[in-house]
């Protein structure tokens, strides 16, 4: 399917993926970011700050964004700079990856440059983005352009759109060990049912299952994360007092969205010379419905109907 690419009003390149059952995706070339994603009846999944800085030099608070740190480096991996505060450009590697079946896709590039490069490593960051109806695939892909080899973590951020943050809660990461950020990454056991929330909350589950559910009862929908190669996922919200604390993120923000994001962070992701990692992320939604007063995690879980 043709590309539409579109200059916004502050002049940043944004690429429009489109699927004949009317669900869409807005692409920016700045910070290779998914800035939405709507569904079939034109309803927002993905969430942006109300505060959110349109221009260059200023990541983006919100959408899906990836997230790429050097081992070693100081700051937090949603933080790091180098993959978010970049243009990337569109990849005409003459051998992409083969197209997927009746979906929208664009293939996008970063490659490391002497100017953010604060160790000697050399790399290119490939990502295919694909849409089809209710579905939104992520193909990140790291590789090794150095002469000698490098660990990196990496992180696919997805900001949610939720109809009320204390309505949401998140089945597959039951009796997970998690490191909490909020508590020195101390290292605890999950022991709810679920996850649910009524306060900050920033952790990191580790070896996590492929597939995890987002379950919005005030919208009766659930977004399911299917993922791959990333065998962590990071739970956050920042609740009122943080969202204050943020300059680009409204004070009531909080109530409205929700990060979980697919993530190797725990375990370093080694590449050798001219090696390559990939990486795999499906974001799909289904209609909820209700159970005793909750969903059916098996329904959610494992497709059955």
């Amino acid at each position: 399917m043709p590309l539409n690419v579109f200059q916004d009003k502050d002049g940043l390149p944004r690429i429009v993926l489109t699927d004949p059952n009317g669900s869409s995706a807005e692409v920016f070339l700045y910070g290779g970011q998914i800035v939405s994603w709507k569904n079939q009846r034109k309803e927002e999944l993905l969430f942006v700050s109300s505060k959110a800085k349109w221009k260059q030099h200023k990541a983006i608070r919100g959408g899906i964004s990836a997230c790429f740190a050097m081992f070693g480096e100081v700051g937090s991996l949603e933080q790091h700079g180098m993959t978010r505060n970049r243009m990337w450009s569109l990849d005409r590697d003459p051998s992409p990856l083969p197209p997927i079946d009746n979906h929208s896709s664009v293939d996008l590039i970063l490659k490391s440059t002497g100017v953010d490069l604060k160790k000697p490593h050399s790399f290119e960051l490939r990502l295919r983005i694909s849409l089809s109806a209710g579905k939104l695939i992520l193909i990140p892909r790291v590789r090794n352009t150095d002469n000698k080899p490098f660990s990196f973590a990496f992180s696919l951020c997805n900001y949610l759109s939720v109809s009320d943050i204390s309505e949401v809660r998140i089945e597959g990461l039951e009796t997970l060990d998690y490191f909490d950020n909020l508590v020195n990454r101390s290292r605890f056991t999950e022991q709810a049912d679920a996850i649910t929330f009524d306060g900050e909350t920033d952790r990191v589950y580790l070896s996590s299952p492929n597939k995890i559910a987002i379950i919005d009862h005030e919208k009766k929908r659930t977004i399911v994360l299917q993922k791959n190669a990333l065998p962590d996922a990071v739970v956050w919200n920042p609740w009122n007092k943080k969202a204050k604390a943020l300059p680009d993120l409204g004070d009531e923000d909080y109530k409205m969205m929700l990060c979980v994001n697919s993530a190797a962070i725990d375990v370093p992701i080694f590449l050798k010379p001219c090696e390559e990692w990939k990486g795999y992320q499906e974001l799909s939604t289904v209609s909820s419905s209700y159970c005793s007063g909750q969903l059916d995690p098996r329904r959610v879980l494992y497709g059955f109907h």
